[in-house]
This record gives C-alpha cells, sequence and structure tokens, in this order.
C-alpha cells in the first residue's frame, strides 16, 4: 500500500482523534476543543494516571483532554487565551514536537560505515548485548513492552555499533522513531541516514513512520528535517495540577 502525504495525515488525525476521544475534524477547528480521557479501543497506549491531561494542536483548534476532575480548572485557565498562551500556561509541564514524512530522503552514510536491517527476533537478542544507556531512545529494552520494538536501522563500523534507530509499534497503524549515536560518532549525518532508511522501511511495509522529540531539543529536530520529516503536531503531554504532576512518566 503507498500512502500519500495527504492519506497520511489524514490517518495520523483520526489517530490522534482516538488518542484524546474528540473527532478528527475537530483539529481544523478554531479555539478550543475540550474533551474527556477515554480508554478508547486503538488508542496508542501510553501510560495515564489517575489524573490525566494532554493538549495538542496541528495547527488548527487546541484539543484538550483529560479527566473529569481537571477539565473544569483548564476550561477556566483557558478562557479567552491564545493558542501560543495555551502551551505557555503555569500547568503545562513538558510538550513535544511531532514529525511524519513528508519528502523521505537516504542522506549518505560516511565511508566505512555499514547499515543493517533487524527485524523483531534480532532486536531482542540486542536487550542481551547492550545496556539501556547505551540506546535508550532506540530500543525499549522490554520484550513485553505495549509498544514493541519492530524495526531497527544499525550503523557499525569495524562491527561497532555506531548508531541505531528503532521503531516501536504505537498503535495500529503509527510506529514511533528513536535514535541515538555513541558520541564519538556524532556530527557525521550518522543519525538522519539511520532515521530516513528507518522511515522508508516503514513506509514499505504500509505503516506510518513518525519522530516525535522535546521542543527544546534543536538537534533532535535538525535529523527530522534532514531525514525528510515535517512537523505535523505539538503537544504538551504532562501537566501540574495544585502541585501534583499528572500525565505520562515512560
Amino acid at each position: 500500500m503507498v500512502l500519500s502525504n495527504k492519506h497520511i495525515l489524514t490517518l495520523v488525525r483520526a489517530q490522534l482523534a482516538t488518542d484524546c476521544n474528540c473527532a478528527s475534524g475537530d483539529f481544523d477547528r478554531a479555539g478550543f476543543v475540550f474533551c474527556e480521557a477515554k480508554e478508547n479501543p486503538g488508542r496508542r497506549p501510553f501510560p495515564r494516571g489517575e489524573r490525566h491531561f494532554e493538549m495538542m494542536t496541528m495547527g488548527g483548534a487546541v484539543v484538550v483532554s483529560a479527566t473529569p476532575d481537571i477539565l473544569p480548572y483548564l476550561r477556566e485557565q483557558l478562557d479567552g487565551k491564545t493558542r501560543d498562551e495555551a502551551f505557555s500556561m503555569p500547568f503545562v509541564y513538558g510538550s513535544g514536537v511531532y514529525f511524519i514524512p513528508d519528502h523521505l530522503c537516504l542522506p549518505p552514510m560516511p565511508d566505512g560505515i555499514e547499515i543493517m536491517i533487524l527485524e523483531r527476533d534480532q532486536i531482542l537478542k540486542l536487550y542481551e548485548i547492550y545496556q539501556r544507556a547505551d540506546f535508550p531512545n532506540a530500543i525499549q529494552y522490554d520484550i513485553d513492552h505495549p509498544r514493541p520494538d519492530v524495526l531497527v536501522t544499525l550503523a557499525t563500523v569495524n562491527g561497532k555499533v555506531a548508531g541505531m534507530a528503532g521503531a516501536s509499534a504505537d498503535c495500529e497503524m503509527l510506529w514511533q522513531i528513536g535514535i541515538d549515536v555513541q558520541p564519538e560518532y556524532r556530527g557525521r549525518n550518522i543519525a538522519a541516514a539511520l532515521t530516513g532508511r528507518l522511515a522508508t522501511e516503514i513506509l514499505n511495509r504500509g505503516k506510518i513512520p513518525y519522530y516525535g522529540t522535546a521542543s527544546s531539543n534543536v538537534a533532535s529536530q535538525r535529523v527530522a528535517y534532514r531525514a525528510g520529516f515535517k512537523p505535523a503536531w505539538v503537544c504538551a503531554f504532562r501537566g501540574r495540577f495544585n502541585g501534583v504532576l499528572t500525565g505520562p512518566t515512560g
């Protein structure tokens, strides 16, 4: 199945609507949309506490999804606010920028570096070989993880792993990319080359690759652009209410 950019955006919007418990068209509206957070079938299984909050925009409306105990507070606090003001509110703790394919490219890998493609069974062996601190973003080191590692691109130099990009199956259609490059090999375009190659492999399997990073992580955002991604949405995924942190913790 060949996915056009328009089709990808439509599928991503539908998934985010499932996650937030809103309608797909809500993202194209103006102003704010408030939704009660629910465990909808097919939502991406990121952890949620008893008090849940997330707020996202794809460029139109700001969709706010939260548990009933804090929805009235959020309505009150965001009344009359602009989109930019909403994401700067004191209760917002942590936000990320998320990218989807635009015109994927395969940046050339430096001389002497080889790329390998690893499938699920091969990935599980990586858990035994490498410490979590070696590649904390690329793989999850958990055979029973609800968002399992399903595909990896590996860069090696004389048999040593220089970098790794991994894809987790976050839901039926969206596979998220994480990337790690060892310090001595950074600045050589390895991250972009691995990310672009992995994204292409994901699309070839009929799935949608996406790439997320903190809004402050400029270096990571540059990797996304060099690999041919474009920004698609911003999400505030944690909040502080009455001094208590709520939202996903991992």
